[in-house]
């Protein structure tokens, strides 16, 4: 199976001179789109056994101060990210020929921030928050369904309490790469790198 790409040219002229900037505008470019769920990317931590490890998750918030996502602070993700506090996540905006690389070090979110987002969730997802003791192994999926309906009972009447092993991580990122796909593999692609408070942009060959 191959595309042939180059419905689109990405110059440095085009550029943000901050990467953040040119974030936003390429994913309000891809929300315009109605490209479905744009703000899924892979996340990428080191597994403790020395493998790289790959998941899918949401982008919940954006600013100059990172990317933000949220998860179950017993799961796998967390517990690498606790080992080693440094991923890697991908935009894979294949309808627009286009992905954006991110490479940073990773902290938690503060317990406002996580509250804030968890308010804002529908009731069945914060109480789905509850049920799940993520990536731990289970007998089927009736133990689930049985623990969601004892904790709607519980919490039946009330508002839903912010679970304290579940909130959000930050990616800081220190590399941005935007990738424009070309004719003949002849793709554009721009690297911004941290230096302090500034950042530098070159270009890399395909």
């Amino acid at each position: 199976m191959r595309e042939e790409y180059g419905s689109r040219v990405l110059r440095r002229k085009d550029l943000a001179e901050e990467p953040i900037a040119q974030f936003e505008q390429w994913f309000a470019e891809a929300r315009e789109a109605q490209l479905h769920e744009p703000n899924a990317l892979t996340l990428s931590t080191m597994g403790l056994d020395g493998y790289p490890s790959s998941r899918t998750v949401l982008l919940k918030f954006f600013d100059a101060q990172g990317f933000v996502f949220y998860t179950n602070y017993g799961s796998d993700k967390a517990k690498e990210i606790e080992a080693l506090p440094k991923a890697a996540i991908l935009f894979p905006w294949l309808q627009l020929e286009r992905q954006v690389r991110i490479e940073g070090d990773v902290e938690k979110v503060s317990a406002a921030e996580s509250l804030k987002y968890f308010a804002s969730r529908p009731r069945e997802s914060q109480i789905g928050a509850w049920v799940s003791d993520q990536s731990s192994v289970i007998d089927s999926r009736a133990l689930l369904l049985n623990k969601m309906a004892e904790l709607k009972a519980k919490f039946q009447g009330g508002d839903v309490p912010l679970p304290s092993f579940w909130g959000g991580y930050r990616v800081i990122p220190q590399r941005i790469e935007f990738w424009q796909g070309g004719k003949g593999r002849v793709h554009d692609r721009f690297r911004y790198t941290r230096e302090g408070d500034s950042w530098t942009i070159e270009r890399l060959a395909p």
